[in-house]
């Protein structure tokens, strides 16, 4: 499959400004993902320095006074400015990501933004609340994409419904995993752990979605089990601590041995998941945005999880089997199939190798960027403002 080249010139860069709004917690993708970006930056002689507007201790009217005072000196940067709903606001109406913008617009300061969520948080709710802070974060989103120079997003572009037809502004540049590659990948997990299939769940939702995710998860892993005779499950990371009732009951009356490791360390997570047989990914459809696919993509795990939104992408290239959303029988039958196939399942792992190395290392995706925005090498100071 051979991905269209999208570009937009904005000149040659001296250095380039992440700008966060509020943390997130207990983990912070957007941070991680600036962290990542910038070490594959700095390995091509660009600097990126991360600033965080930070509205949750200083309040708004003294954040914005600091960001003020900082960006007199970013003429010479261009500023990346990195958009979710809650990063800008507490309640998900991110409309102070546009006063922003419009702050550094007139200072006369290069800007682009990266939208990290290119639509409304969730899905439709008939709740009255609901409606109007889905309408505020579109509204927000448009506006954005109207007063930036340079649009980008970590879907390819043409997936984007709501951009104009004939768009040349935007630029897409896929994400990667923010945990590192493991140094080894083990092409035979099973060699390590004897004759015990490892499966392996990174991250679940919040109820009342987490108990459908489990419910799924159970059903699949006890469709493997009737046909493999010893099966581990192994969650870990976001949102499994607080399932680990959820996941006792789901699993209470199987054979099947359930690891939760709730919340580990980036390197655990490599180790933990490139020597697992399979990954299950069921937080709905999955996305070039879903972190947790692609940390199991960078670990050459083999992965099954819910189609519809990933195959015009180049995920479709991953090491991994798609199946109809929400179709548990699909989803257990394609988990069987992995876990018995040896061939089936070097498969998905060399292309999951490949994959990364073309689309979704950092080398790569600092490489996509640096093409796409006229990055240029050089020996940079300090910028100016908050470290």
């Amino acid at each position: 499959m051979v991905w269209p080249k999208e570009r937009a010139e904005v000149g040659m860069i001296r250095s380039v400004i992440a700008l966060l709004g509020r943390r997130d917690t207990p983990v912070d993708g957007v941070e991680d993902y600036c962290t990542f970006l910038g070490e594959g930056l700095a390995r091509r002689g660009v600097n990126l320095t991360r600033i965080r507007v930070n509205w949750i201790e200083q309040g708004w009217l003294g954040a914005l006074r600091q960001l003020r005072r900082d960006s007199k000196k970013w003429r010479e940067h261009l500023v990346l400015l990195q958009y979710t709903a809650l990063g800008w606001s507490r309640h998900g109406f991110p409309v102070w990501a546009v006063i922003v913008l419009g702050m550094l617009r007139r200072r006369g300061v290069r800007t682009a933004v990266v939208f990290h969520e290119p639509y409304r948080q969730g899905e439709r709710s008939p709740r009255l609340i609901d409606r109007i802070r889905g309408g505020c974060q579109d509204w927000v989103i448009r506006k954005l994409y109207d007063r930036c120079k340079t649009p980008i997003f970590v879907d390819p572009v043409a997936t984007i419904r709501w951009l104009p037809k004939g768009d040349t502004r935007s630029i897409f540049v896929p994400i990667g995993a923010n945990i590192p590659e493991p140094a080894v990948r083990s092409e035979t997990p099973t060699e390590k752990l004897g004759t015990t299939k490892t499966v392996a769940i990174f991250c679940l939702t919040e109820p009342p979605r987490m108990q459908t995710e489990v419910g799924d998860i159970a059903f699949a892993v006890r469709r493997a089990a009737s046909h493999i005779p010893q099966m581990r499950v192994i969650f870990l990371g976001r949102g499994t601590p607080e399932a680990r009732e959820e996941i006792e009951r789901a699993f209470s009356d199987t054979a099947v041995e359930v690891r939760n490791l709730g919340l580990i360390g980036a390197t655990e997570i490599s180790e933990t998941l490139a020597c697992a047989d399979a990954m299950l990914c069921v937080r709905g459809r999955i996305t070039p945005r879903r972190g947790s696919v692609m940390a199991g993509v960078a670990c050459g795990v083999p992965i099954v999880g819910y189609g519809g939104a990933a195959e015009a992408t180049p995920l479709a290239e991953a090491g991994i089997e798609f199946v109809p959303h929400e179709d548990r029988e699909a989803l257990g039958a394609a988990l069987t199939r992995i876990l018995e196939d040896p061939g089936l399942h070097a498969s998905l792992r060399e292309r999951s190798r490949r994959a990364q190395q073309k689309y979704f290392s950092w080398d790569a995706i600092a490489a996509s960027l640096a093409a796409s925005l006229g990055l240029t090498t050089n020996t940079i100071d300090n910028v100016p403002g908050r470290k």
